[in-house]
């Protein structure tokens, strides 16, 4: 099955595509009842893609430099990390490292094919330093993903949904799991699981930005700066 957030990017052609994005965060509704909403949409929202397990892990430096970048609201900001579908514990065969970049209010997502890896028991948050290492950005360096060890694992179980010119996007994601990941062996026994909170997303281009409003105006929903990999840090770590 394809990525249908984005393009997964071809050899050193990355994709690269601003948008901009409203989180929503629903703690009064239950999952169906989200769901009923989106469909009621007078903007017509379908199903283009069945929904599925979204998997991550996630690469910080040693001082946490993207977690602080995150928390503080910094102008520009990024997350990396490593994403599949479907199982989590398992020999993944197509891995995808993401960069996700915040510029301002839009932001953007590079992909890069990556090695397949075994996630099991002896996985060690050090295990992608050689990986990275060989990794070939379009200008020639690795800069300092060689400084990049995994902090976190998380999951969720998101659907898609997308008006039929796909101008908007939407995605809905429930049973939200953290898993602290360590230098040293991990059994994943140390988690998190919020079975309750459902996280809304509206995404869409910078050209479409006029009719937002009015899109995400039918919603009763509270509008959030969550950040998946923010929450996972300070639920298993702090």
């Amino acid at each position: 099955m394809g990525v249908p957030e984005g393009g997964r990017g071809d050899g050193n052609r990355p994709s690269r595509e601003f948008r901009y994005e409203r989180k929503f965060l629903v703690d009064q509704l239950d999952v169906h009842r989200v769901r009923a909403l989106v469909k009621a949409h007078p903007s017509m929202f379908y199903e283009p893609y069945p929904p599925r397990y979204v998997n991550n892990l996630y690469l910080d430096t040693k001082g946490m430099e993207n977690y602080f970048a995150n928390v503080a609201g910094a102008e520009e900001r990024q997350k990396v990390r490593i994403r599949w579908y479907g199982d989590l514990f398992r020999f993944v065969d197509r891995p995808v490292l993401e960069f996700k970049i915040k510029c301002g209010l839009v932001s953007t997502k590079l992909q890069y094919p990556f090695e397949p890896f075994w996630l099991d028991g002896r996985f060690r948050g050090r295990a992608f330093r050689d990986p990275l290492r060989r990794l070939h950005h379009p200008d020639g360096s690795t800069g300092t993903l060689q400084d990049l060890d995994v902090v976190l694992l998380n999951r969720y179980y998101r659907w898609y949904y997308a008006t039929r010119d796909h101008r908007y996007r939407i995605t809905v994601d429930t049973d939200l799991t953290f898993y602290r990941v360590t230098g040293m062996a991990n059994s994943f026994a140390h988690k998190q699981v919020d079975h309750t909170q459902i996280i809304v997303e509206m995404k869409y281009g910078r050209e479409c930005e006029e009719g937002a409003d009015r899109v995400s105006g039918f919603f009763p929903f509270r509008v959030t700066k969550n950040s998946k990999y923010v929450t996972g840090i300070e639920r298993v770590f702090f």
